[in-house]
């Protein structure tokens, strides 16, 4: 066959197969969406980044007198579980031996029996995973009614909610709304639409003590409305239908909060995780009848559904005599198509930002005093937050990079994600052709993984960093406590926009129903996490009562308590809390 019957072929296919081009293009776009959000939201600072600076009393004063009650200039360190090359070995033989206990359970017992088990099973991971996304969501979402900055007439504003104002740089005066895009209206209105925005923005401590460990996490309304909306998916799923949309929603949700908790470490073990479920996968589609019969039977969202549109029709009163009507079919993408090679891709992201501080490193040549020896350190940029303000750069665009904060134009160069996500794209659509010309299930990860992989080890060739790239690790050793004596307690407060959290909860739940030991931190170990508002408090402050030891020693079976963080323009700068229940 030559080239021109090639195409000829090719083209009656795509003529043939054009009705299911809209699937197509839902099943790409919904594989990627987790994949590029989940990836972003997995940065933080990397180990060729510094520290950002802290700030001085004074700085910390000023900020409590105007008010500025958001969370953008707080670090979020991610916490995640590595693997190591004995893990990417293993995984695909444990993958193997559980898809043949699936199978077998479902050819002697029924699927009805193991769609009920796990049914309730991935409902408690689905909670989180689902509030996680949620209220992700819906704190981009708001961002862009209720921006931190905004321009108008040219100008650039700052909200400030203490003084109920948005303020200009040198402006004495500010206008009264909150928001850019409200004009001029009544004093009532814009009273409304603070007491709005403050409400959506006032963050809430739980505290949680037991006799074995005091927990802290804080919260707001928009996570009180992502847990709901978990909780009502979970129980819809499971006590009415499970509509194909619920099932992918539950789907992204674990997707999204995957990239956030799994790391490979490294691109080599990345590469043999990958390698090995490639084995995996190719023997359990084409050489056995697990992958396909376990696809099929289980209902659970381990898979993205998509409705097929030729069978996709309205359904018709059934009429005696006359054929059923056509049921809706289904095409299927295993959650682990989008997961594992997604983790890899996040890698690459988080690779490609620790690159751009890397090329920002400095040597700085000190003296040392007793030898008088000059000597070469090594300066890091300090890190800079890329994700979230989507609302305030969107408000800003207009003006330019040298007129807004430095936090609104961090950004930087991206060249191994994007290659990684062109090489997931060529493999996805590979996979659709074949399957599209054979009629037959297709083992995803047989076109994903070499393309993934040829596309990152090809651009790190291409650029000359084959070294650098293969010496990349995330892994981290002990951390440093000798900073962190000085510290308050506080800063072990955990936040519900870090997935760590969510982590915590659920052990913390398996805890005190006795389904799991708890374990208590040895000294010296930092929880890291998001640091609260109150960490703007001055430790070596003398008018801090002490805590009393015989406090520390009373024994406490089970304390709960809410209380509401209110900011104060005391001379410290400290916030003060009030209980709320």
């Amino acid at each position: 066959m030559d080239l021109q019957q090639l195409l000829e072929a090719a083209s009656a296919h795509l003529q043939k197969e054009r009705h299911l081009l809209p699937m197509y293009l839902h099943l790409i776009v919904s594989a990627l969406f987790p994949i590029y959000a989940g990836a972003h939201a997995s940065l933080s600072r990397p180990s060729s980044a510094a520290k950002p600076a802290n700030k001085s009393k004074d700085t910390a004063r000023a900020e409590a007198d105007a008010g500025d009650d958001e969370e953008e200039d707080e670090e979020v360190v991610q916490q995640m579980e590595g693997m190591s090359a004995r893990d990417a070995l293993i995984y695909p033989i444990v993958a193997a031996i559980t898809l043949g206990g699936l199978y077998f359970l479902i050819t002697k017992y029924g699927a009805n029996a193991i769609n009920l088990i796990f049914g309730w099973y991935f409902s408690i991971a689905g909670v989180f995973s689902v509030a996680k996304l949620v209220s992700d969501a819906a704190i981009v979402s708001i961002g862009f009614i209720f921006p931190t900055y905004f321009v108008r007439y040219g100008r650039l504003y700052k909200v400030e909610a203490s003084k109920r104002k948005a303020v200009a740089e040198g402006a004495e005066k500010g206008i009264d709304s909150p928001i850019p895009f409200v004009p001029a209206w009544t004093k009532t209105f814009y009273d409304a639409v603070w007491n709005i925005r403050a409400a959506i923005k006032q963050r809430y401590t739980v505290r949680i003590r037991t006799s074995d460990s005091d927990d802290k996490t804080h919260f707001t309304a928009i996570h009180v409305v992502g847990v709901i909306v978990g909780i009502a998916a979970s129980l819809y799923a499971n006590l009415v239908a499970k509509p194909w949309y619920l099932t992918n929603l539950q789907g992204f949700a674990v997707c999204y909060t995957a990239f956030q908790m799994l790391s490979p470490t490294s691109f080599t073990t990345g590469s043999l995780l990958l390698a090995g479920l490639f084995c995996y996968d190719v023997w359990a589609v084409f050489f056995t009848p697990l992958m396909v019969t376990v696809a099929k039977n289980l209902d659970q969202p381990i898979k993205l559904v998509f409705p097929r549109p030729e069978e996709a029709v309205q359904k018709q009163v059934q009429v005696p005599f006359l054929p059923p009507a056509p049921k809706t079919q289904y095409s299927m993408l295993g959650l682990g198509d989008i997961v594992l090679p997604g983790i890899m891709i996040a890698l690459a992201l988080r690779f490609d930002l620790h690159l751009f501080y890397l090329a920002k490193q400095r040597k700085a040549r000190t003296i040392d005093r007793k030898s008088e020896e000059a000597e070469h350190a090594v300066e890091k940029a300090p890190y800079v937050s890329t994700t979230g303000n989507f609302g305030d750069r969107f408000w800003t665009a207009r003006l330019p990079a040298s007129a807004r904060p430095v936090k609104l134009n961090a950004s930087f160069p991206k060249p191994y994600f994007y290659a990684s996500m062109v090489g997931y794209i060529i493999g996805m659509l590979t996979t659709l052709v074949v399957m599209g010309v054979f009629q037959h299930a297709q083992p995803a990860l047989l076109y994903l993984v070499p393309g993934v992989l040829v596309s990152l080890w090809g651009t790190a060739l291409v650029r000359g960093e084959i070294k650098t790239m293969w010496e990349f690790s995330e892994a981290v050793g002990e951390p440093e406590a000798s900073e962190d004596k000085a510290k308050s307690k506080d800063e072990d407060v955990l936040n519900l926009d870090s997935w760590q959290t969510w982590v915590d909860m659920w052990t913390s739940v398996l805890c005190f129903l006795g389904l799991r030991e708890t374990t208590k931190p040895s000294k010296g170990t930092k929880i890291e996490g998001v640091k609260g508002e109150d960490d703007a408090t001055d430790t070596k402050n003398e008018d801090v009562p002490k805590k009393n030891k015989s406090q520390d020693d009373d024994p406490v079976v089970f304390s709960f308590s809410i209380t509401r963080y209110q900011r104060t323009s005391s001379s410290t700068g400290d916030g003060a809390k009030t209980k709320a229940s």
